[in-house]
């Protein structure tokens, strides 16, 4: 389902690719979110509320295992979670969240993992942290 976006992860995190098409396969792919009670998964750090999403439904399984370990659940259970386009995440999803929210991709994989933080370039100008920063110069 999300080879291509691994793909890309793998190579950003060789220190080769370009950043930008990296965004451009998350805004493409179908993204695996479990439901964390009445919504989407997320987890809190550093201020920015992160949406947990999966490439596939392996990379979700691993996550699950991790998540029944800790909370001393039996392992295997049904996981429910819905499938979405990167876009939609990035576009309507975190807007409307109303606070700084990014997209965590494959946390349970520390080789595979990445952030996608609330910045310009990756979620609307409206709602990056950083859209009142100078962008730098172009000369």
């Amino acid at each position: 389902m999300g080879a291509a976006l691994e793909e890309r992860i793998a190579e950003r995190r060789a220190g080769v690719g370009d950043p930008r098409a990296l965004v451009g396969e998350l805004r493409r792919a179908l993204v695996l979110v479990p439901y964390d009670g009445g919504g989407l998964w997320t987890a809190e750090l550093g201020g920015v509320r992160w949406i947990c999403g999966f490439t596939d439904e392996a990379a979700l399984a691993r996550f699950a295992q991790g998540q029944d370990a800790a909370d001393g659940r039996t392992p295997g259970r049904s996981w429910e979670f819905a499938v979405l386009r990167g876009a939609r995440l990035l576009d309507e999803i975190i807007p409307a969240m109303g606070e700084p929210a990014g997209v965590a991709i494959n946390i349970a994989d520390p080789d595979g993992s990445m952030l996608f933080p609330p910045v310009v370039g990756i979620v609307p100008d409206a709602v990056a942290v950083d859209a009142d920063e100078p962008q730098g110069r172009r000369d």
